[in-house]
């Protein structure tokens, strides 16, 4: 039996993949720094039938340890602080998650050099803005903002340890997920969700225009497991980034209509903010390398994905 070691386990695309890992009767390994009973990992019970470390990311003797104890083939590093506004209102802890445990679960990786594999969760954010679009994995990365810095310095940070240390790292960059888990109630689809099941009005940030692809948490995971398969098997070169997008690019409003519609409520009105500091306008990605390369693509169009997210939250809403 194989074994993953896996970080952000107890967020939306983290307890995806340690699902998908444990039907798939991989052993499974997750860095937890405090019980979530909220997250899935947790309220599905699928916590038990993996092995808990407790501990940071910014601790390397906790990292370096618990690679050299369960010694795993492969190593999903998700855990990140992902909220742009977050970011913004506290840099430095943000820097300490992304930037130091990036590179903490990096040098541990090199010194125990048990794992084949090893996937780093990146973001469109390390692109930064740019003058053309779709992003593509021969761009610069950039970023003014404190998120999109701790992306790419991150992102640069896993190709110097593939480069210099032979650690097999491969950085995968989605722009934005959506489907069952997410707790974040300030994204646009659980947000939107959640209004509108308790017969809220919902709120847009923005004011609407701005643009952004959108993939369903199961073709990420898709996404993740592909990389690690095929650094395992020495198909792609270790370094390089890969982007992953359905490649339909929507405005916040073309989202908020398409999650109105899923609930059964067309014609309900946004209370429109108009105000979303930090945030680039327009991004979306190419997805052509990992389609040619990696044989992957996406498999839930945007409309049946929103259908099954929606009836997820009236679960777990009791709505």
């Amino acid at each position: 039996m194989s074994t993953a070691f896996v970080t952000g386990a107890t967020g939306m695309v983290g307890s995806a993949l340690v699902r998908r890992l444990v039907e798939s009767d991989v052993e499974v390994v997750v860095l937890v720094l405090d019980p979530d009973p909220q997250s899935e990992l947790y309220r599905s019970g699928l916590v038990a039938r993996t092995t808990v470390v407790s501990g940071a990311l910014e601790d390397l003797r906790v990292l370096e340890r618990a690679l050299a104890v369960h010694a795993p083939d492969a190593v999903y590093h998700l855990g990140a602080q992902t909220i742009v506004g977050a970011a913004r209102r506290s840099p430095l802890s943000t820097l300490e998650a992304n930037v130091r445990g990036t590179w903490n679960l990096l040098e541990a990786a090199r010194r125990v050099a048990s794992a084949t594999a090893v996937v780093v969760a990146s973001s469109d954010k390390a692109y930064g803005t740019v003058d053309e679009l779709p992003y593509t994995e021969s761009m610069a990365l950039a970023g003014d903002e404190p998120y999109e810095v701790s992306k790419a310095a991150a992102d640069l940070i896993s190709q110097m340890y593939a480069h210099t240390y032979d650690v097999p790292v491969a950085i995968a960059r989605c722009g934005n997920i959506y489907g069952p888990g997410d707790l974040n109630w300030s994204r646009i689809v659980p947000g939107t969700i959640r209004s509108l099941l308790r017969d809220e009005q919902p709120v847009l940030r923005s004011d609407g225009t701005f643009v952004r692809d959108y993939l369903h948490v199961d073709d990420v995971v898709d996404a993740y497991l592909a990389l690690g398969d095929a650094l395992t098997a020495r198909t792609i070169a270790a370094g390089e980034g890969w982007n992953f997008s359905d490649e339909s690019p929507r405005t916040v409003r073309e989202i908020y209509d398409a999650v109105c519609a899923a609930a059964g409520r067309p014609h309900t009105e946004p209370s429109i903010l108009g105000h979303a500091p930090g945030e680039i306008h327009d991004q979306w990605l190419s997805a052509a390398k990992a389609r040619h390369e990696l044989g992957w693509q996406p498999h839930i169009e945007l409309d049946a994905g929103l259908v099954s997210t929606v009836e997820w939250y009236r679960s777990y809403l009791g709505r």
